[in-house]
């Protein structure tokens, strides 16, 4: 009267038994469908053929154990009976199942997800067009932010009370006296190594002293200003970032907006400005610190003395704009590098993995901006003569 079929005899593990009758096809589950017991059993479900089945049963009354991989493989045998026109029964699940049992018929409803292919020029051209559509994206909002910074900074500058005196001083601080001995010892080891390479190679044509030219030039015009800008990218950038958002996964800014207090007056504007006051000043140390180090390097391999060096340096730079050409750069960076910082702080999800990843980033948008700035300010001097 019946077909009887066994999968898998041991009581522990995993097991089925299919009963097929006229008015019914039973599946008789027991054991421990759970991960690594369960999935064995995947292949013979898939086997299973319900065309001209009117009902099936599927009867848990020796089901000892269950985790989401067994009622998935439950759930998917109920559901390749319901495509074949069966309908579907169940009996004696124990009450410590249902749960998980209406969970997995609730939200698995869609069909199985298919792997896209990574690298056919379709998924490619996808890729591309995403990337293009979170640039735009993120270039209006952040477009946005800077239209409520410069409403919080009107605000500010007619009302000057409102700006808080002490976190602008302890902004300054952060951003610029904590970072002069980072800034003065990379500055520094940069001047020993332009001097040094410019040497090797002047020296070839007998016009060592004309490294003095290329180490001030450079240094004054390019390297002094863009190099403090990246290092406070890194150190100062990503310090806003971290700490705004922070301060996001705290429900400190919902706090402040609570009170009825502007997380960009109070957040925002201190360390723009502290940024845009302190950069110049680095800059100008850094240029310092640069120069030191190559007249230092000048001295030791190519036997130029101080007063020569300072003599080939005035005639080098004197006169000219090359000194307030990094100067000039050094505000719209520090704009630049506090706005991208603290938009992104306060793009921060309320969770830690947020906060890191959003900290890399506006490190990374920082320093590309940094380079795209400084790109067109050398279209600009060129264009101007300078």
């Amino acid at each position: 009267m019946a077909a009887l079929q066994e999968i898998d005899v041991a009581a522990t593990a995993a097991r089925f038994q299919t009963v097929r009758r006229s008015d019914a096809f039973v599946i008789e589950a027991g054991g421990a469908w759970v991960l690594g017991s369960a999935e064995r059993q995947d292949a013979a479900l898939r086997a299973l053929s319900f065309g001209g089945v009117p009902t099936l049963e599927i009867d848990c009354t020796h089901l000892a154990r269950l985790d989401t991989t067994g009622a998935w493989l439950l759930m998917r045998t109920k559901r390749m009976a319901e495509d074949a026109g069966a309908k579907v029964v169940w009996h004696d699940v124990p009450d410590a199942f249902l749960p998980l049992i209406s969970t997995i018929d609730h939200d698995c409803q869609g069909p199985p997800v298919a792997h896209p292919d990574q690298h056919s020029f379709h998924a490619f051209l996808e890729r591309l067009g995403r990337a293009q559509m979170h640039f735009f994206a993120q270039a209006i909002s952040l477009l946005g932010f800077l239209g409520m910074v410069a409403t919080e900074t009107l605000a500010t500058v007619l009302h000057p009370r409102r700006l808080r005196i002490p976190a602008l001083v302890h902004q300054m601080e952060e951003v610029g006296l904590n970072a002069m001995p980072i800034v003065g010892l990379l500055s520094f080891l940069l001047g020993i190594v332009f001097a040094f390479q410019g040497a090797d190679q002047l020296r070839r044509f007998g016009a060592e002293i004309f490294t003095v030219n290329l180490l001030g030039i450079s240094i004054l015009r390019e390297i002094g200003a863009i190099m403090t800008a990246i290092i406070v990218a890194g150190r100062s950038g990503s310090s806003f970032t971290a700490q705004i958002g922070t301060m996001k996964v705290n429900e400190e800014i919902d706090a402040l907006s609570t009170l009825g207090m502007s997380p960009v007056e109070v957040l925002v504007l201190p360390r723009m400005l502290a940024l845009v006051l302190t950069l110049p000043l680095l800059t100008v140390f850094a240029n310092v610190m640069g120069i030191f180090g190559g007249a230092l390097m000048s001295l030791f391999d190519l036997g130029i003395t101080v007063p020569a060096f300072l003599r080939q340096l005035q005639g080098a730079i004197g006169g000219g704009w090359t000194f307030w050409i990094g100067i000039i750069k050094a505000p719209i960076f520090a704009f630049l590098i506090a706005t991208v910082g603290c938009y992104e702080g306060l793009q921060v999800e309320r969770n830690a993995a947020s906060v890191g990843m959003l900290t890399t980033r506006s490190v990374v948008e920082s320093i590309f901006l940094v380079i795209v700035a400084d790109a067109l300010f050398s279209i600009l001097f060129s264009l101007l003569g300078v």
